[in-house]
């Protein structure tokens, strides 16, 4: 039987993986109230189509820091691909290349840098970094994605410590340790000094030091995580190239807004000195048109994308890719939209139930 949403690839995932990976992936905090909420708030929001519109052309393309996509609809940085497809993060940047889109690397990539970059070349790649607190290894790190030809910079902003993920903790998934572990140096590197354990996430990292990674590159520098009118008008201040509203898949803290409804909050603050994105509940093509809408200029995808892996590795990815950039083709021409850029706050309204 043909997998026809993003569900179904959900529920092949959740068959076939371990108990433990599954609920690493699938897992919230506390709760998990915001992780089930960031699906439930596209709900209440209505599309208002419009008809009599020439729709036989229905272009899906646009850019995103200057680089063209083939629809406003990217990867989001998750970690340790490896668990779910042998091949890992390898197998989804040539899913991504293919798609014409791009893919966030995750700091915690299971596979390196360089051999990413080495079988996915030509595609758009930006490198998510979690601050640690050895600033050597930042600036190693910043400097190698850069030497190695990622466009952007995306820092993370709203993990200064774990969230309190129970099915973790019942499954004795031990990820602090695996984040210790993990070698971040370059393989040059590995093999030319002594083996040493990465400092853990930086619990200090704060605004001036956004300043600091400023000096250390040209590449844009976007911060993903924030869900306030407050900071982002700090992020204005401070001359990042933009802003990823996210909540980190309700796996940090619980209880706060679902991506979507802390959307139009931020881009109202921004006033359009930076692009907006979304990451967070996106699971059809009718959630994505809800983002554009509200202002996000490209929406990424996380968990599905995982799913996609499991299911065939790259061409399972491919599968996902294809199935919701189709779904939002057809959402546009639903809603009598040639051009993503036709897409406003017009064409959405929310529920009074």
């Amino acid at each position: 039987m043909p997998l026809v949403c993003l569900t179904d690839f959900q529920a092949y995932a959740q068959d076939h993986l371990s108990k433990s990976t599954w609920d690493f992936i699938e897992g919230g905090s506390d709760e998990c109230f915001t992780r089930d909420d960031n699906i439930a708030a596209f709900k209440k929001i209505r599309l208002r189509p419009r008809y009599l519109r020439d729709v036989r052309e229905v272009d899906t393309r646009t850019t995103i820091q200057g680089e063209e996509i083939t629809a406003p609809i990217c990867i989001a940085p998750t970690g340790f691909h490896c668990l779910v497809w042998p091949d890992g993060e390898m197998s989804t940047a040539r899913a991504a290349q293919a798609a014409g889109i791009c893919y966030i690397i995750s700091t915690y990539a299971s596979c390196s840098l360089e051999d990413i970059v080495a079988t996915a070349p030509r595609g758009l790649k930006w490198f998510q970094l979690y601050p640690t607190s050895d600033r050597q290894l930042n600036k190693q790190l910043v400097q190698r994605a850069e030497a190695l030809g990622f466009k952007a910079l995306v820092i993370t902003v709203d993990t200064p410590k774990m969230g309190n993920r129970r099915c973790d903790f019942r499954n004795q998934l031990d990820l602090q340790r695996n984040l210790l572990l993990k070698d971040l140096r370059s393989p040059k590197e590995r093999h030319t000094t002594p083996y040493f354990q990465m400092s853990p996430i930086d619990s200090s990292f704060c605004w001036n030091d956004i300043t600091w990674l400023q000096s250390l590159t040209r590449l844009p520098i976007i911060l993903k995580g924030i869900l306030t009118k407050e900071d982002a008008e700090l992020a204005v201040k401070h001359n990042v190239h933009g802003i990823i509203v996210s909540n980190h898949g309700g796996r940090q803290l619980d209880d706060v807004p679902a991506s979507i409804d802390a959307l139009t909050e931020v881009v109202a603050a921004v006033k359009g000195k930076m692009e907006v994105y979304l990451d967070g509940g996106i699971r059809t093509g009718n959630d994505v048109l809800k983002a554009l809408a509200l202002g996000a200029k490209c929406v990424f995808l996380g968990r599905p994308i995982l799913w996609g892996l499991a299911y065939k590795g790259e061409h399972g990815v491919e599968e996902v890719l294809n199935l919701i950039k189709n779904e939002f083709h057809t959402s546009m021409s639903l809603t009598g939209c040639q051009s993503v850029a036709e897409i406003n706050q017009d064409l959405v309204q929310f529920s009074r139930l």
